[in-house]
């Protein structure tokens, strides 16, 4: 039998926000090829990687101050905060980004992690912050994302992971997901199905 988890962890772009970001174009930008970005900046020194960070910040918050809400956030978020079941943000993205999707939707979370509290997304160290923050277990705990690093990360962590699939199938990464709902509205009603 199903338990409602005490805390929820959510990825930003592509979970809570509509996935605008063109990766492609960032990449292409930087001059990086297909590897990921933020592990690709790691390998980098001196002005080389400052340049690379100055260029995805400018394209960060260019498509933070663009964000929309995806369908149901703001109900399913209302719906954890009257059940007193808490709820983090965790984003590979700055914190300045943050601060611009959360000011312009009037969104707010007990607990906030980017990149600039150290690892990130799929390390299961974010995810364990952010639990220790709010003060639950990882075993009472969901994580809920878009993408593999969600889903990576929260098996890493022992979190229960929900993917959301925005009706893409197959699935485009190996990480299984504890669960897979289509969208937010469709998370809503799986835990409103919770004895």
């Amino acid at each position: 039998m199903l338990i409602l988890p005490k805390a929820i962890l959510f990825d930003m772009d592509g979970t809570l926000t509509q996935d605008l970001i063109d990766f492609e174009v960032i990449r292409a930008d930087m001059g990086i090829g297909p590897n990921p970005i933020l592990e690709t900046i790691d390998k980098m020194s001196g002005e080389e990687r400052e340049q690379a960070e100055l260029k995805l910040l400018k394209w960060e918050q260019k498509y933070a101050e663009e964000s929309m809400l995806n369908e149901g956030c703001l109900d399913l978020l209302d719906w954890l905060s009257a059940r007193n079941i808490k709820s983090a943000l965790i984003t590979r993205n700055t914190r300045q980004s943050v601060q611009t999707v959360l000011e312009k939707h009037g969104l707010s979370f007990e607990v906030q992690i980017t990149r600039e509290d150290g690892r990130f997304k799929p390390h299961p160290e974010p995810l364990w912050l952010a639990c220790d923050r709010l003060g639950v277990s990882p075993a009472d705990t969901w994580m809920v994302g878009d993408w593999r690093y969600d889903i990576e990360a929260g098996a890493a962590a022992g979190i229960k992971s929900v993917w959301l699939s925005h009706g893409r199938s197959p699935r485009p990464f190996e990480a299984e997901p504890w669960r897979t709902v289509r969208d937010l509205c469709e998370l809503k009603q799986v835990l409103e199905g919770i004895p």
